[in-house]
């Protein structure tokens, strides 16, 4: 755009919805089948026995690659064993996904009982995202740069400008219009990043609020989903698209990304999901064959819920007392259904058919 230079400070941003055709064909076909996609893994989701069993997990997984999208990088080990054992936490990459889980957690709560997306809202969760007091960018100075150091973006400057710019695109994002709500999330998905209200946070606290959108507008009653997956696969696309749609206009390629992530993403989330039940079924049959007098549908839920467990997590279930889930424990492990690991001075259990769904390991 003719008025955009990466150097000044994008005071001029225009408000949303964009003058630009939002609503093309290919545009339009696009958001059909994301859409079906979508609408096929929340009746999915709706129809498991337990709908929010694998939700620690999913959030934990979508955590991971929200945070790997910043170059916050640690292993599905460390997150896993870092939840479950309760040996302090050294790795601060490990502490900064595990608070956006914590943060993800949080906007779902907060959405429970005020159900709109506010200037508030994001506060609170990119607080409990870097753990600290962060409020909107005061001191002017931001800037975005490239891989090479050349300044790519100024966002707005001045904290009166930039809340006056999230005020507007908080109405848009609450008022009832004609948009569909999966174009209007990508809308406001790219308004929040050209903001760029934080000093610190502004792409997982984004990313939350798009889950958090799906939530509010009932396109998944439970927002588990591992968007962020997606943008690691096409990082370069994705910071190409928000770049052209600020300095050509270009919203369709952009929006028609934003569409194909739901898309895939949903269609991913749908093939993991069935592997998942798939082993559950497989441990219940094997249970019940060689360890009759422990199976319960319980204990094999507890064994899902994370990759790793514990006694205590037995225990809470009502499964037995310390000594009985103990030999429950060990029982398990000589079968081959888990395999022991010492964390600190706490042993764990792995259930290594979990973990490889999860890291799309089919073995």
């Amino acid at each position: 755009m003719s008025n955009f230079n990466p150097k000044t400070p994008y005071n001029n941003l225009p408000d949303l919805p964009p003058a630009a055709d939002i609503e093309t064909k290919k545009i339009l076909r696009k958001t059909i089948s994301a859409g079906r996609a979508l609408a096929q893994l929340n009746g999915t989701l709706l129809n498991l026995p337990n709908p929010t069993l694998f939700l620690d997990t999913i959030y934990l997984q979508e955590a991971k690659a929200s945070s790997e999208v910043e170059n916050i990088i640690t292993t599905n080990d460390e997150l896993y064993q870092s939840l479950v054992s309760e040996k302090t936490i050294e790795d601060d990459a490990t502490k900064e996904v595990l608070s956006y889980k914590e943060a993800l957690w949080m906007g779902l709560k907060q959405l429970k009982s005020k159900p709109f997306i506010t200037t508030n809202l994001c506060i609170k969760i990119v607080q409990c995202i870097k753990q600290n007091a962060a409020s909107i960018r005061a001191t002017p100075g931001t800037t975005l740069s490239n891989t090479k150091g050349k300044i790519v973006y100024t966002p707005p400057s001045g904290e009166k400008t930039i809340r006056d710019k999230l005020s507007k695109w908080e109405k848009f994002i609450n008022a009832e219009n004609n948009i569909d709500p999966l174009i209007k999330m990508a809308l406001m998905h790219y308004q929040f990043e050209a903001i760029h209200p934080f000093s610190d946070g502004n792409g997982r606290t984004g990313r939350i609020l798009l889950l958090l959108y799906l939530k509010l507008s009932g396109l998944l009653n439970i927002p588990a989903i591992y968007l962020s997956e997606y943008i690691i696969d096409n990082k370069a696309a994705y910071y190409r698209n928000l770049k052209n749609v600020t300095e050509k206009n270009s919203w369709e390629s952009y929006i028609l990304y934003m569409l194909d992530m739901i898309e895939v993403t949903a269609l991913n989330g749908l093939e993991r999901l069935s592997k998942i039940t798939a082993a559950m079924e497989k441990m219940t049959i094997d249970l019940k064959k060689q360890l009759p007098k422990i199976y319960s549908k319980d204990l094999v839920e507890v064994l899902f819920r994370l990759p790793y467990t514990k006694r205590q997590y037995l225990i809470d279930e009502h499964l037995g007392n310390a000594k009985t889930v103990g030999n429950y424990l060990i029982s398990l492990e000589e079968k081959g259904f888990l395999e022991s690991v010492k964390v600190g001075k706490e042993k764990l259990y792995l259930n290594r058919r979990l973990l490889n769904i999860l890291e799309n390991k089919t073995k």
